[in-house]
Order: C-alpha cells, then sequence, then structure tokens
C-alpha cells in the first residue's frame, strides 16, 4: 500500500470578527456567512463612495475660493468684509481637507485590511480547487473536513472508526474527486479488522464505479491478499494474474508477480 497522498488541511470556517461586524459575532452557517460577508464588502463600497463624494465637493469649493482670491489679487472689487470672509472660509476649509485627507487614509488602509481579511474568509468557505490522484475536482468545507477526519482514523489505526467514517463519507458524498480513495481506504480498513469479505465488496465497489482510478491495482492487491485469508487460493491467483496483465506497469504488477510465485511455491508444497 502506497503512503496516503498529502492532503490539504481543513478548511474551518471561523466566527467573523467583532471589529468587522459586531452584530454578526456569532458563527454563520456557509450560507449566511456569504451573505453576511457580501453585505459587509457591499458596505464598504458605498462607505468609500461617499468618501469619494464628499473629497470631490470639498476639492471643488476649495477651488472656487482660490479662484475668488486670485481674482481680487488682480485687481477685481470685493469689500473689506467679503475679504476676510473668504480667507476665514478658505482657512476653514482646508483644515477639513487636511483632517478629510487623514481620514481618508485611515479609511482607506482600514478597507483595505478588511479586504484582505473577507479574502480570506471566503476562500474558506468557497469550494477549493484539488487535485487526487490525477483527477481534478472541487470539495467545499464538510467533505474536506468529513474527508480529511476519516483519513486520520485510519492513520491512527483506529480502524473500526475509519470504517464509520468512511462509509459516512462515500455515502455522503458519492461523486467526490476523493470518493475513490475513501472506498480504497473503506476496503484497507476492513482488511485491518480481518472483516475479509468486506474488504471484497469494498474494492470491487471502487473497481465498478471508477475502473480508470489509479487506485484499482492497490485494490486488486486488497482483493487478492483477502481472498488468500478466505483459503480462495484461485481466487487470489486470478486477480492477481489480472493485476499483471492489466497494470503491467505498475507498482503492483511487482507485487502481483512475487505474490503469485510465492502462491506456487506453497501449492507445490502440499
Amino acid at each position: 500500500m502506497r503512503p496516503a497522498h498529502r492532503l490539504i488541511l481543513p478548511l474551518l470556517l471561523a466566527t467573523l470578527a467583532a471589529a468587522l461586524a459586531p452584530a454578526r459575532a456569532a458563527l454563520f452557517g456557509d450560507d449566511e456567512a456569504r451573505k453576511a460577508i457580501l453585505e459587509l464588502r457591499d458596505s464598504l463600497a458605498e462607505s468609500d463612495r461617499q468618501q469619494r463624494e464628499r473629497t470631490d465637493a470639498l476639492t471643488k469649493r476649495i477651488e472656487e475660493l482660490e479662484n475668488r482670491i486670485a481674482a481680487i489679487q488682480h485687481g477685481q472689487s470685493e469689500t473689506a468684509d467679503q475679504h476676510d470672509a473668504t480667507m476665514h472660509e478658505l482657512a476653514k476649509l482646508r483644515g477639513i481637507a487636511e483632517q478629510l485627507a487623514n481620514d481618508v487614509a485611515t479609511a482607506q488602509k482600514r478597507e483595505h485590511d478588511l479586504y484582505a481579511d473577507l479574502d480570506r474568509r471566503m476562500r474558506k468557505i468557497e469550494p477549493a480547487a484539488v487535485t487526487v490522484d490525477g483527477r481534478s475536482g472541487q470539495v467545499d468545507r464538510d467533505e474536506q473536513t468529513a474527508y480529511d477526519a476519516a483519513l486520520a482514523l485510519f492513520r491512527a489505526s483506529d480502524f473500526r472508526s475509519s470504517i464509520n467514517a468512511l462509509s459516512a463519507f462515500v455515502t455522503r458524498f458519492p461523486q467526490s474527486v476523493y470518493a475513490p480513495a475513501a472506498q480504497f481506504w473503506l476496503g484497507s480498513s476492513y482488511y485491518a479488522v480481518k472483516d475479509f469479505p468486506a474488504a471484497v465488496a469494498a474494492q470491487q465497489i471502487l473497481i465498478e464505479r471508477f475502473p480508470d482510478s489509479p487506485r484499482v491495482p492497490e485494490a486488486l492487491l486488497n482483493i487478492a491478499a483477502s481472498q488468500v485469508e478466505l483459503n480462495d487460493r484461485k481466487g487470489a491467483r486470478a486477480t492477481l494474474t489480472r493485476i499483471s496483465n492489466d497494470f503491467p506497469d505498475s507498482d503492483a504488477a511487482k507485487l502481483a508477480h512475487d505474490r503469485l510465485a510465492a502462491l506456487s511455491a506453497a501449492k507445490e508444497k502440499k
């Protein structure tokens, strides 16, 4: 049996931070979380639009006042009171503009941080593209987590628990990109607890449902080993011969050749 492929770390949905959305501090289901994130994204975009409109209006007003002052300096008449009022308004607006510029810079940094965090959270929620045994597909968070948890049980040699978890996985996610591998590990789990008929049946399902899976030669090896344990040596030889004929370039073919030789040697001793 080859080592299990490296797995993508499970995608866990975190609680939306209070700083981002105080009213949504609890955990959401996927649909609710997507909706909350999209609403927050729209809110940020609207806030940014309003800030820009305010900045544009203020800039326009300052330009008007500066033009008025320039006209005065070129000799156009304006009373002293009007001039003082213009200068006072201009100074006031310049102060507002400076404060607004600082506010905009702070808001832009905050929004940049928020968008970065939103993107990270969306990646946790949205399906992820993966390639397993040469087969590409998308997995959602629950699917990934269920597979990782089931395989972890197998790796921990908790085979009876892995049987339950893997059976549940292939039932719940029959079209998953992980389904062939899950079916293979299910058969291997049955073999580990010496339930050889169930091991054969599980691997047969893999072969029938996913005939192009690279797991098929290994599944046939597992079937042959189970047949030996069931004292079905004729069946085991047929299965091992099938591996040699159908998958001559596979790693399993060499093992099949060696096991066929061992079966023949054992037969001659009898």
